[in-house]
């Protein structure tokens, strides 16, 4: 009698298991990401212990992003050469270690340090790029809504970590917080990883495919130029995205309506973002990311302009509200346009770079804050300069769009039908 192996096919892209594996992601990037809004939440109170300026209080937050940034390179980079797992696994150690360290640190220096390299580098980076990076490559027909569900688990952070990060100060001081938030966030991202295992059955397709794509110029343009055009725009836009994002809570504190309102605002202000992140990814779906990309530009400066004139608590709540749903789904359309433009081939290494320059752009954004309102005495010229850098990222986008050849729509249809045929000659 002849046995007969059945040999189990791979998951398959937009499959059951494709969604299951996007609903880890999204806890992954809640939990692993929180730490950059530990930082803003906890400002006014490593202010008040290290007896600093604002602009120097802000500085953990910029080394935490200034780490995060060529981390989110290095990551994607390690995910592309071995798999998701491995950055997810020194992710989840390094976050247990830093935000321990840095309870216990006692000057300034090294609480920006232990920010910079073990946080932000080590720590927060690994599971951000790479986890997009990788649900891009499990999902082809509907990518946009499928990156931007992923993306949101970042601003779902947002939404969640504030409040309960200002309570825990209240009640225990910021140095306990730290802890036993640092080694929650290690111990759920090293639960969580063991379920990323496996590598994404387009990374196969795509890897034979490089040859042929890597003919094709992004925007009529060479690889690195299209790809340094990116990181401008990336670095513009998150300066201006600091503003509001970093110095809310200390900024109602200066006007009087204390931190905790603050960091309601900057809870409502993320929670927003998610709404804008889901919205962005079905549209970019429809219009295609360079166009979505330019239209959250477009409203992100008109509600950092609304900061200016209007400083009441309750247009306050409602400005954070609508600059949440401006800005939220900024970040992720760059995963869409990279994908739709780049060739697939080092797909986590060209994501990575452009959020490298966006975490770049979010703590020059910060300092250059900080620092504006020590020299002026207030935060007017801090939205100016915001703006500025708006318009910046807003003009690099239309160029772009500009110079696109293919309809979003016909890209889609040409990449699905590509991996539809692969998979079938590779299942054959």
């Amino acid at each position: 009698m002849i046995e007969r192996h059945i040999v189990p096919q791979p998951p398959l892209p937009d499959s059951r298991y494709a969604a299951a594996r996007l609903a880890v992601a999204v806890l992954l990037m809640t939990v692993g990401t929180g730490g950059m809004y530990f930082v803003p939440v906890v400002l006014p109170a490593i202010q008040a212990e290290f007896g600093v300026t604002r602009a120097a209080a802000s500085l953990p937050y910029a080394l935490l992003m200034i780490g995060f940034g060529p981390g989110a390179l290095l990551m994607g980079r390690l995910m592309d050469r071995a798999s998701l797992t491995i950055p997810l696994l020194v992710g989840a150690a390094s976050l247990a270690l830093g935000f321990v360290l840095a309870a216990h640190a006692t000057a300034l220096w090294a609480f920006s340090a232990i920010h910079g390299v073990f946080i932000g580098f080590l720590g927060c980076a690994a599971t951000f790029s790479p986890l997009l990076a990788d649900t891009s490559l499990w999902w082809t027909k509907r990518r946009g809504i499928a990156v931007a569900v992923c993306a949101s688990g970042n601003f779902l952070g947002g939404a969640i970590w504030p409040p309960i990060v200002q309570r825990l100060v209240e009640a225990h001081g910021w140095r306990d917080t730290y802890t036993v938030l640092g080694i929650a966030s290690a111990v759920a991202v090293l639960g969580l990883a063991g379920l990323m295992r496996g590598r994404a059955p387009l990374a196969r397709v795509h890897a034979g495919a490089a040859a042929d794509q890597d003919h094709e110029k992004p925007f009529g343009l060479g690889v690195p130029t299209a790809l340094a055009l990116l990181m401008v725009a990336g670095v513009a836009c998150c300066v201006a995205m600091a503003m509001p994002q970093v110095h809310i809570v200390a900024y109602c504190g200066d006007l009087g309506y204390g931190p905790a309102r603050g960091a309601r605002m900057l809870s409502l202000m993320l929670g927003c973002g998610i709404l804008s992140r889901l919205a962005c990814g079905a549209l970019s779906d429809r219009i295609g990311g360079v166009r979505t990309l330019l239209l959250g530009s477009g409203m992100q400066c008109i509600a950092l302009s609304l900061f200016l004139p209007f400083q009441s608590l309750p247009s306050l709540y409602v400005i954070s509200a609508l600059f949440g749903f401006a800005q939220g789904g900024i970040v992720p359309a760059y995963t869409i346009v990279v994908r739709e433009n780049f060739p697939a081939a080092g797909i986590g290494t060209h994501i990575g770079a452009v959020m490298m320059c966006t975490m770049f752009g979010m703590a020059g954004g910060s300092w250059m804050s900080g620092k504006l309102l020590d020299v002026t005495g207030s935060y007017h010229a801090a939205f100016w300069n915001g703006i500025a850098w708006n318009v910046l990222n807003f003009s690099i986008v239309l160029f772009l769009l500009l110079r696109l050849r293919k309809p979003p729509e016909r890209r889609t249809r040409e990449a699905a039908r590509m991996v539809d045929n692969a998979l079938s000659a590779e299942t054959a």
